[in-house]
This record gives C-alpha cells, structure tokens and sequence, in this order.
C-alpha cells in the first residue's frame, strides 16, 4: 500500500467513525436434531461452545494488534424452527435460552437465528416458533429473531403477515426494546452478518466467517469534500470510498477466519449507522443536496448512495453478500432521529426509501 493510502485510512479509523462493525460466525445446528427439543437445547448449546470457544479472544486480539475497531462480536444459527425433529411438544424456549446461555457464556453480544422461513407457507413447528416470539424475546437478554413473510419470487403468505401483525403488538407491549430483537423480513438473505435479522441459512456450510462494515463518517466526508461535484463525480467518489472500507473488512474477516481455523464467508458492505455525531446515513443524503431527509428527492438520493456503495465494494472483496446496503433506522441514525423529531419523515416516506435499499422500518 502507498503510505497516503495508509495515512488515509488511520483518519478514517480516528476521526470519521470508521469501523467493522460486527464479525458474525454462522454455525450450522442440523446436527443438532433430535426426537427431543430438550435434548436438542443441550446440543446446540455444546455445539455453540465448540465452534466459537475463541471468537471474542480472537476478534479483541485482531482489533488491538491493527488498531481497528471491531464493535460487535455474533453469531448466526440455522433457523430454529427447523430443528423440531420427531418431538410433538413444539416447545422451542429450550433451545432459546440455550442459545442465550452460550451467547453470555462466550461474551458474544447476540446470537441470531430464532428464525421462521414461511414465504411460501408455514408448518406447525414454524407457527408454533411464531407465537413463542413475545415469551422469548422477553425471557431472554440476547437472542434475536426474524421472520420472513414474502419473497419477490413468492409474494406473500398473508396468513403469516396477520399473525406477526398480532406478535409485534405483543412484543412491543411487553417491553418496548423488546423489538429491537425482531425482525420480520422480505427477501431475507442467508449469510447476512447484522442484527437482529442474522441467521445461517441451511445452504451455508458447518461454520464460516462473515464480516460488516460500516462508513457513514467517511462517505459523508469524501463527498462534502466535493461541493461543486456532479453526480457522476458524487457516485465515483462514493465507489471509491466503499471500495476502501470494504478492503478492510475482507481484511480482518481473513485474518479472523485464519486464526480461527475455519472458512471466511462474506463481506457485508452495509452503511450502518449510530446515533453517534458524524455517522449518519441521512446526513451523506443532506451533503448529496437535500435540505433534508423525507424531502423530495430523498428515495433518489437514497437509491443512488445505495447503488455506488455495492458497485464500490463489489471491486473490492471476494465474496459480497448479506444486506449489502443502506441502513435507515431512525432510532440509530442521528440525522432521522431530528427529522422524525420535527415531522419531516413520515411513515409513507420510510416506506418508500425501504424499497430502494436494505432496512428499513423500524
């Protein structure tokens, strides 16, 4: 590397909230399966133990030996509500609080995968998974969940929408951050590295490594730096930008699956924001022209950020995959918070920018 390049980087690591954030182990549980739920608790909970004994040790030793902050150690399971086997009593809570249990055992700070994939339709197990979400949502600390309700190829199961409709309610009314747990998805992706919509898809191999990086501050930078720039300008400088940050996301998630001893998988190049200053996904939109976001223009701006952040970071890595996108949570975004705060983004507006990149409503 050029020494500029280098120098480049430390600013970005230093200044502009530059980060990876979240190393993500995927395990696959089908080995797990029994004709007892409970028996198959007390295997996933060994299996969990095995395969990620070193992750935090691991990702703490890389982040100080480089001096890059790693924020979130995880891991990704198979979906539960395929591990029901023979049992007739679909009591999955068993295997969620062994999954809590490994996750506060290991010092990982959540684990994903308390999962149904009803796009097409839902089997008992799958429903049963369903209505337990607000029970175990609110009995344990770091289990997070996600159903997917819809695919492009399959529509949606209408069924499944007015039965989740019910269990966000009920959710939410037990404990409001409760939701933060849940994500009910369309088109949910198998190897996706972020929280709480992670879960290792059963195409996936035994146990791999994915990484996701996030550079609000440094695309926001790299653009303001360029007031006058066209919008060709505005989308090679957000190329060149993700291309950078995702360099050091495949970087790390090698080194981390090398030192572990087990297949890297993806590098995820989503702009994931915190409601820290300078690392706002609706601030790059505001430097991109709007006087702000939910204005006229908004969903383009958005659309437009979204499609130079993949075509940057697909140059760039190996092997892209998860959400691979803009984040908008207003609820972790600076910027949205003031402007929900202020009644400049309405709920049709979030819908709309929804479409146009990864997540979403929140």
């Amino acid at each position: 590397m050029e020494t500029q390049q280098i120098k480049e980087t430390i600013e970005m690591i230093s200044e502009e909230n530059l980060d990876i954030r979240t190393i993500t182990m995927g395990i696959s549980l089908l080995d797990c399966v029994t004709g007892d739920l409970q028996t198959t608790a007390d295997k996933v909970y060994a299996k969990i133990m095995a395969k990620a004994a070193n992750l935090v040790p691991v990702a703490d030793a890389i982040s100080d030996e480089y001096g890059i902050p790693i924020v979130n150690k995880r891991i990704s399971v198979t979906p539960v509500s395929l591990l029901a086997g023979a049992d007739q009593n679909l009591d999955f809570r068993p295997i969620a609080q062994a999954m809590d249990r490994a996750a506060k055992d290991l010092g990982v700070d959540l684990i994903g995968g308390y999962t149904a994939l009803v796009q097409n339709g839902s089997t008992p197990a799958e429903t049963a998974l369903m209505k337990s979400l607000p029970e175990v949502l609110d009995t344990t600390e770091r289990v997070c969940a996600s159903v997917n309700i819809g695919s492009t190829r399959s529509g949606l199961n209408m069924d499944a929408v007015k039965l989740m409709g019910t269990v966000v309610k009920e959710v939410a009314m037990r404990k409001p951050q409760n939701a933060m747990k849940l994500v009910v998805f369309c088109n949910a992706v198998e190897d996706n590295p972020f929280m709480a919509g992670a879960f290792w898809g059963i195409s996936e191999g035994d146990v791999a490594i994915n990484t996701g990086v996030s550079g609000p501050g440094v695309v926001e930078r790299a653009i303001a730096a360029k007031p006058a720039a066209s919008f060709e300008e505005i989308c090679e400088t957000i190329k060149q930008t993700a291309f950078k940050v995702s360099r050091m996301g495949q970087f790390v998630g090698k080194v981390a699956a090398d030192r572990l001893d087990v297949p890297f998988n993806i590098v995820d190049l989503s702009l994931a924001p915190t409601p820290a200053k300078g690392d706002s996904v609706a601030q790059i939109l505001e430097t991109m022209g709007l006087s702000h976001v939910g204005t006229p223009g908004t969903t383009a701006a958005l659309a437009l950020l979204n499609d130079a952040v993949k075509k940057g970071g697909i140059m760039a890595a190996e092997r892209v995959g998860g959400l691979s996108g803009a984040f908008i949570p207003v609820s972790e975004d600076a910027n949205m918070i003031t402007a929900a705060a202020k009644g400049q983004i309405s709920l049709e507006k979030l819908e709309a920018m929804t479409a146009v990149c990864s997540v979403g409503l929140d």
